[in-house]
C-alpha cells in the first residue's frame, strides 16, 4: 500500500487514498492543510490530533549527526550599520550557491530569513523537486507555516520593494501547496549554517 493522505482544510477532508485525490483537495486552496502518511493508522491517529500537533516534530534530545542528504540550505544577513539585508540558498552536498539577493535597505534578518526559505520553496516548485529547506530561524520557519510573515518593521519610502516581496511571498503560499520540509538547521551541533555569510 502506498502512501495515505490526511487533509484537515481543503475542499475535502479526512483521510485520502492517493496524491490525486489530495492535490485536487488542497492545489488552489488558501491555507490547505495536509500531510502524508505511510499507513492508515498513523493517517488516522493524525487526523485526531490536528494538524499542528501532526507536523511538528519532536526535536530530538541527543545530538544529531550532520546531514548528509540532498537538502537546500538558507540564510540571512542583516547589516548593523546600515540596516541592509540580503539572503541566499545553497546545496547542502556540493555546497554551490544557488541564488542570492539583496542587499535590501531597511530590512530585519527574519524577513530576509523568511523570503529565503520561500524563494527556496518556489524554486523547488519550479523543478518538481520535495528536498527539504533548512534554515536557522525559528521565527521564519514558523512564519512559512503559517503563511505570513508576522512582522513589525514599518515601511518606509526605502524599503517599499521588500514589502512587495513579502506580500508575493505569502499569496505564493497560500496559492501553492507543497511537501518540502522545513528543517531547524541545529547550529549547536552541526556548526555554522553553509548559507551564512560569514560576518559574525
Amino acid at each position: 500500500m502506498g502512501k495515505v493522505y490526511v487533509v484537515w482544510k481543503g475542499r475535502e477532508t479526512g483521510i485520502l487514498e492517493d496524491w490525486d485525490s489530495c492535490k485536487k483537495s488542497v492545489e488552489g486552496f488558501e491555507g490547505a492543510q495536509y500531510k502524508s502518511f505511510k499507513t492508515r493508522r498513523e493517517a488516522e491517529e493524525a487526523l485526531k490530533k490536528g494538524f499542528f500537533k501532526s507536523v511538528q516534530a519532536p526535536k530530538p534530545s541527543i545530538k544529531q549527526p550532520l546531514p548528509n542528504f540532498p537538502a537546500w540550505v538558507v540564510d540571512a544577513a542583516w547589516n548593523t550599520k546600515t540596516g541592509d539585508m540580503e539572503y541566499q540558498g545553497v546545496d547542502l552536498l556540493t555546497r554551490k550557491k544557488l541564488f542570492h539577493k539583496g542587499p535590501f535597505p531597511d530590512g530585519t534578518n527574519n524577513i530576509g530569513e523568511f523570503l529565503a526559505i520561500v524563494h527556496a520553496l518556489a524554486l523547488l516548485h519550479k523543478h518538481g523537486s520535495d528536498a527539504p529547506i533548512f534554515s536557522d530561524s525559528k521565527t521564519a520557519i514558523s512564519w512559512v507555516k503559517k503563511k505570513q510573515a508576522n512582522t513589525k518593521l514599518e515601511r518606509t519610502p526605502r524599503n517599499g520593494e521588500l514589502f512587495v516581496l513579502l506580500e508575493r511571498a505569502e499569496h505564493w503560499l497560500r496559492t501553492h501547496p507543497f511537501q518540502n520540509k522545513i528543517l531547524k538547521w541545529e547550529t549547536e551541533w552541526w556548526g555554522e549554517n553553509p548559507a551564512d555569510f560569514g560576518r559574525k
